[in-house]
């Protein structure tokens, strides 16, 4: 012990007591440039405790709350991410969106505290979350966390952890449609033309071909491809019948004859599945497992992503912001050509909330047809 004030200084109880005892009378530590009090001399537990507890929000910079009993948002974020990989594994959320739900839950932890009440968040929290997105984010992918925010505090409204909605303020909008628009314009175009698109497919082997070409025909993306039953295709009649996993809206889509082959090619080449729940799956790794998938860490894995990323670097075609999903761009932007949007959006799988699709019941074969037929035309017409 040592004198201070003319009182024993007391020595720390143990070697990894994290608080010394200041000349106060008190346990106190020194964080980020600034020193801190937390109990007498003679209770060292008590400030220990007071340590714990204010730990996490000193070392991040925030300021301490009172620390009460309530829903805090470790209580959110377990139930949240709960519910979500319930929908994983039965087809409603695909692997990626659940890491993009995860990883925003691990930048609210970061920016509030896992122990902070729901009902203590004020508007200048928020406003300081869009601040730490700003730092490392771009405007779209800013747009994107804050748009996850908003659903994850919605599901806390939604399933009565707090008593009212969550107040965001003013500082926590996602940014200007003019912004988002400045932003894709220096970015540039996001799909294949077609000589870069017969590039791909002439260098691709099955059954990445196959997969490419669905792509290109139907505007299909990783998952609708990774989640597509053999029963959903009819290579007899050359039709796919099948609703899009993310919407779950029907689509019917015509399959070009190259499609076909490519689809019959592949199949004579497919792994046996290894789980009996992707037996049906017209699509398997050399593994035998999904194409997209949650691996046991519960990160996703996207194999065929990865494998055409691959395909473009050969090809010395990969460029930022174009992937897989490009194949769906082009679909989009080629097929509009046809003007018949309507058919699109039902070849797209994309939901139309006015009045004339509510009484629309079904859509021709005839206009599908013509529409695929536009974008073949385009993509083997040699030009």
């Amino acid at each position: 012990m040592a004198k201070s004030n003319g009182k024993l200084r007391p020595a720390k109880p143990r070697s990894d007591f994290p608080l010394y005892a200041h000349a106060s009378g008190k346990w106190a530590k020194k964080v980020r440039g600034k020193l801190y009090y937390f109990g007498k001399w003679n209770d060292p537990q008590a400030a220990l405790k007071e340590w714990l507890e204010a730990k996490d929000d000193l070392l991040a910079g925030r300021k301490p709350r009172a620390k009460q009993s309530g829903p805090t948002i470790r209580n959110l974020v377990n139930r949240f991410l709960t519910t979500k990989r319930s929908r994983v594994d039965s087809g409603e959320l695909t692997p990626t969106t659940w890491k993009e739900y995860r990883d925003t839950c691990g930048r609210v932890i970061n920016a509030f505290g896992a122990g902070r009440r729901l009902d203590d968040l004020k508007q200048d929290d928020f406003e300081k979350l869009r601040a730490t997105y700003t730092k490392t984010l771009g405007p779209t992918s800013t747009g994107n966390e804050i748009g996850r925010a908003r659903v994850l505090f919605k599901f806390a409204y939604d399933e009565g952890l707090i008593d009212h909605p969550i107040r965001y303020g003013q500082g926590f909008k996602r940014p200007s449609r003019k912004t988002l628009r400045q932003v894709r314009a220096a970015r540039g175009s996001r799909m294949f033309e077609a000589v870069e698109l017969r590039a791909i497919l002439a260098a691709a082997k099955q059954p990445m071909r196959a997969m490419i070409l669905l792509g290109a025909n139907c505007g299909f993306g990783q998952t609708d491809i990774a989640n597509l039953p053999i029963s959903a295709i009819d290579l007899e009649a050359g039709w796919v019948d099948y609703p899009r996993p993310k919407t779950g809206i029907d689509r019917r889509c015509p399959l070009w004859q190259k499609t076909v082959d490519a689809i019959q090619e592949a199949l004579k080449v497919r792994p046996a599945s290894i789980a009996d729940e992707e037996s049906g799956l017209a699509f398997l790794t050399c593994q035998g497992r999904k194409w997209v998938r949650l691996n046991e860490n519960e990160t996703p894995n996207d194999e065929i992503g990865k494998q055409f990323a691959k395909l473009l670097r050969s090809l010395k075609l990969k460029r930022p912001g174009v992937s897989f999903y490009a194949l769906r761009h082009g679909f989009e932007t080629i097929a509009g050509g046809s003007r018949d949007q309507v058919a699109v959006d039902a070849l797209m799988g994309h939901a139309r909330e006015d009045m004339a699709s509510l009484y629309r019941e079904r859509i021709d074969d005839a206009r599908l047809l013509a529409v695929s037929n536009y974008v073949h035309d385009w993509l083997f017409s040699g030009k």
